[in-house]
């Protein structure tokens, strides 16, 4: 009898701790899985985030393209606008040129047309002169 109340006691005391035992190692379990929880629901979030982050950074890459693009054809627009005016410059400065060589020229017919109006006032004095020489003789 009094062996086994003893054993019995023991028993009964060992199974209490387990039960203990048991309800810690159950909260524990518990605690873990809301932690695990805690943590996927976190790890989502940062997926979500760096999806978003990936989002933004590819519409940055776009628009960055968009603006090499745009300042290409920028570029290409001021090169074109730069030849043009190259060109138009060259225009410019041959017109001048010609334009210098029509006004040589136009002062030298000047010269020889004032050159002959004289000529022709002394022909139209010597013409006169003769005519009424002329008369005269005649």
């Amino acid at each position: 009898g009094k062996g086994f109340a003893v054993v019995a006691n023991e028993v009964k005391q060992l199974a209490s701790q387990t039960a203990r035992a048991t309800q810690e190692i159950t909260e524990q379990i518990t605690a873990i899985r809301a932690e695990i929880s805690a943590a996927v629901g976190a790890v989502e979030g940062i997926g979500k985030t760096v999806s978003n982050v990936s989002e933004i950074t590819a519409s940055i890459a776009a628009a960055i393209e968009e603006q090499s693009a745009a300042t290409g054809e920028i570029s290409a627009s001021v090169s074109r606008a730069s030849a043009g005016t190259i060109s138009v410059t060259e225009n410019v400065q041959k017109v001048l040129t010609v334009s210098g060589e029509a006004h040589a020229s136009a002062t030298k017919v000047l010269g020889a047309s004032s050159e002959l109006s004289k000529q022709a006032e002394g022909l139209n004095a010597e013409m006169l002169k003769f005519v009424e020489i002329l008369n005269r003789a005649g």
